[in-house]
């Protein structure tokens, strides 16, 4: 090839080597029939890879999730995706995340949920590391609000962790990943003496691997609200082992102790649901939850300020002044 000013000849230029598609998101795209546009990969949590799409008929904001291909090929896994999906299926409540569509082949697994833009609540721990009070039981008594709803559907999620609390564009708590949850519909998928969860936020029963019902996830609320007002769970630990040693043997330091500026209303309504016994804990998420209001309502904000926040923060649950 010459210039063709000067018609000397030109150096030869290597073709640019093209980037291979991600086979992952070929296979997604595939499998959905082009009706989710997938913009960007959001990230990678251990059973999943996470996409950030868009309904390309509706232009509405979604989330996939698609199960990690060597998992995918694991009846166990696929199963535990499934239930995530059927269960969260079951449950419509305005504080838990719908699931709008699912999806399976031999090779790829998925879910589809809204796209909720207010990140997680373990991006504002990592970012703020503690959070005001009012905000901490706010948070605490949507969960808790969501959970007696499941409950009372039969289905005990399990993982409650910051990391499954999100938060849409208004501000409001909503639980999501279902994918260890069990229903009264569901048969076991592991064998008792198994635990099945994350450890920092596991009841002393989940720890030791022991049957688990709703009270279960209210002790996890416990944790939560314990790391919310401190920057610490109650129990931490070398491995997985001695931090679920620490559930069932060890008794919380009081966030009183840590922190004198923890308000000892809240401080007392924290002790309760980390009990070891799930007898001596709050028995209903509505119970924990009018704990909580009942602490918001008596809180030092400025009535108005306090009413509208209420309003605002729970749901709807504001009954108290």
């Amino acid at each position: 090839m010459e210039c063709g000013r000067c018609a000397n000849p030109l150096p030869a230029i290597a073709p640019a080597a093209a980037e291979p598609p991600d086979a992952e998101i070929t296979q997604l795209r595939r499998l959905t029939g082009n009706r989710y546009r997938i913009l960007r990969r959001l990230g990678s949590g251990g059973m999943a890879q996470v996409y950030f799409a868009e309904h390309v008929a509706l232009g509405r904001p979604l989330v996939i999730k698609m199960l990690h291909a060597q998992l995918a090929k694991e009846s166990e896994m696929r199963e535990r995706f499934r239930r995530e999906a059927e269960a969260a299926a079951h449950l419509v409540h305005p504080f838990i995340c719908p699931i709008v569509d699912y999806g399976a082949t031999d090779e790829v697994v998925y879910l589809t949920m809204p796209f909720l833009g207010g990140g997680s609540l373990a991006d504002r721990l990592a970012r703020e590391r503690t959070l005001p009070p009012a905000f901490a039981a706010s948070t605490a008594a949507q969960v808790s609000c969501a959970l007696d709803y499941a409950h009372r559907h039969g289905v005990v999620h399990r993982d409650i962790k910051p990391d499954n609390i999100l938060f849409d564009d208004d501000g409001y708590a909503i639980v999501t990943d279902f994918g260890i949850a069990t229903a009264r519909r569901h048969g076991r998928l592991t064998g008792t003496g198994r635990a099945m969860g994350t450890p920092h936020y596991m009841s002393p029963e989940q720890a030791m691997g022991q049957m688990v019902d709703g009270r279960s996830d209210l002790y996890a609320v416990g944790v939560m609200l314990y790391e919310m007002l401190l920057g610490i769970p109650p129990f931490d630990g070398a491995d997985s082992y001695s931090v679920g040693y620490k559930h069932v043997h060890e008794a919380p330091v009081a966030p009183e102790v840590v922190d004198s500026r923890t308000p000892p209303a809240l401080a007392s309504i924290v002790m309760r649901c980390l009990a070891k016994p799930p007898d001596d804990r709050y028995q209903r998420g509505t119970d924990l939850a009018d704990a909580l209001i009942g602490y918001l309502a008596q809180s030092e904000m400025p009535q108005a300020a306090r009413l509208s926040w209420l309003a605002r923060h729970t749901g709807g649950q504001a009954a108290v002044t």
